[in-house]
């Protein structure tokens, strides 16, 4: 059968295993009429008759069969005051694969079909309940793994990213505007915009445009973390530093070289940035095959990450090994971390490859540093676009069109300023506007929202 966006769909929305409850969510025009069919009330209520937005006591049962499946609670929301502007019916049940899958079955049998990844939100965006920039925050809201993530989230979700975006529309189509009133009456007198008017204010959007885009990174790294490696020799203190900043006993610590064979990955909330810490083997020359492979799994980490922390053991003199570390990484993003300040030794100097390098002295082992550490590292890293512009962009795809946007916006201004015909001018201000719009949907390829929402779990 083919997908159609006014088929019925179905699907379980809560995550399956052992719980106390679990839901599975029906949108669309047979929604109610499915579930009628198999939901039984003991007081004889119909869910063709029940009013919007009601909650009703019952059992799912088996129609073919008769057989009582569970003990339910339905909800029961009518178009167009619902998550995709449907009838959605969403069955509470006891949570359970066997349960819900029963349920599932029988609602697809009655002529529903399986919702496809984020196919609920994607009716919400269709339906014109939400725009495509606020859609994907959806899926940013449920994986956010900090409080600030989640609240930048919300906000998408809100609607902030989606009136900035529309707010530049608005002032570039306004410029558009006058440029073709121009050209379409080149002998009126027009009360409107003067060239110099026009030309600062295509100046004027760009550069908002491109503190969006200076957002970015700062915007990429709360909504997916960043991902920091603990890289030097054995016996530095890299498990305990690990420990310290986890405030748990993560990796094993003890005196002996190598005892850490693989990469051990956790997240840690540092004011709201996701960092994601990955301890890694000692590097040096293997001893065996298991610590070779480690070792390799360790070099693979430092290359995928995104900012390094080098420990250095301050309790003895820099050696040839630390050095051959260094080296590896001394072009990286990098924060030099000091270990066994408590114990420093006399002999130890950093190297003058390292002086430009942000560093902080800490005893891992007794917890000394590592709040200095966490505030080098949020320093570093987060450059305050957030706080300072109230909105952030997190996606790449709207990087990526603010960017084409600006592109279009320069050829405008160069067309300009070469007094070309105005059509060319126009041509490119056109371009900018769609390019803005592919960020809230105005202007979007089912193959980008197709994209878009596979993304989604099923059943959002």
């Amino acid at each position: 059968m083919i997908s159609s966006e006014f088929d019925t769909i179905a699907a379980i929305s809560t995550p399956l295993g052992e719980g106390g409850i679990g839901i599975i969510r029906i949108s669309g025009k047979d929604a109610i009429p499915i579930v009628s069919k198999i939901f039984h009330s003991p007081r004889g209520v119909k869910l063709s008759d029940v009013k919007s937005h009601t909650i009703h006591y019952g059992f799912i049962i088996d129609p073919k069969t008769g057989q009582k499946i569970d003990e339910v609670l339905v909800t029961v929301m009518r178009a167009p005051n619902t998550y995709t502007r449907e009838d959605v019916v969403e069955i509470n049940c006891h949570a359970g694969y066997v349960t819900l899958k029963k349920i599932l079955d029988l609602v697809v049998c009655l002529g529903a079909r399986l919702a496809e990844p984020g196919e609920f939100t994607k009716r919400a965006f269709l339906r014109g309940r939400i725009d495509l920039s606020q859609a994907e925050s959806v899926i940013d809201l449920i994986r956010a793994k900090t409080e600030q993530a989640q609240k930048i989230a919300l906000e998408h979700l809100s609607g902030k990213l989606s009136e900035k975006i529309n707010e530049l529309r608005d002032s570039l189509m306004r410029v558009c505007a006058h440029v073709e009133a121009y050209i379409d009456f080149p002998e009126e007198d027009i009360d409107g915009l003067t060239h110099e008017q026009i030309q600062s204010e295509i100046n004027r959007i760009k550069e908002e445009i491109k503190r969006l885009i200076e957002g970015y990174e700062e915007g990429k790294i709360y909504r997916e973390g960043l991902r920091a490696a603990i890289v030097g020799k054995p016996n530095v203190g890299k498990s305990s530093l690990l420990n310290a900043l986890l405030m748990k006993d993560r990796a094993i610590v003890t005196e002996i070289p190598g005892t850490t064979r693989d990469i051990i990955e956790e997240y840690i909330n540092i004011k709201g940035m996701p960092l994601k810490i990955v301890d890694t083997a000692g590097i040096r020359e293997a001893h065996d095959l298991v610590e070779a492979e480690g070792i390799k799994r360790s070099l693979r980490a430092v290359e995928l990450a995104e900012l390094i922390l080098l420990v250095l053991d301050s309790s003895r003199p820099i050696d040839s090994l630390d050095e051959e570390i260094i080296n590896k990484v001394i072009h990286r993003k990098v924060i030099v971390v000091i270990n066994k300040k408590d114990i420093k030794s006399k002999e130890f100097q950093l190297p003058e490859t390292l002086k430009d390098k942000p560093a902080v002295e800490i005893s891992a082992l007794k917890g000394d540093g590592i709040q200095q550490l966490k505030e080098l590292i949020f320093n570093t890293t987060i450059s305050g676009k957030y706080e300072q512009e109230g909105v952030i962009v997190t996606k790449l795809r709207h990087k990526v069109a603010l960017e084409n946007a600006i592109e279009a916006l320069e050829n405008a201004l160069k067309s300009f300023e070469k007094k070309e015909p105005l059509e060319i001018t126009a041509m490119f201000l056109r371009e900018a506007l769609s390019f803005l719009g592919q960020i809230v949907g105005v202007v979007t390829t089912e193959e980008i929202l197709n994209l878009i929402f596979s993304e989604f779990c099923i059943g959002k």
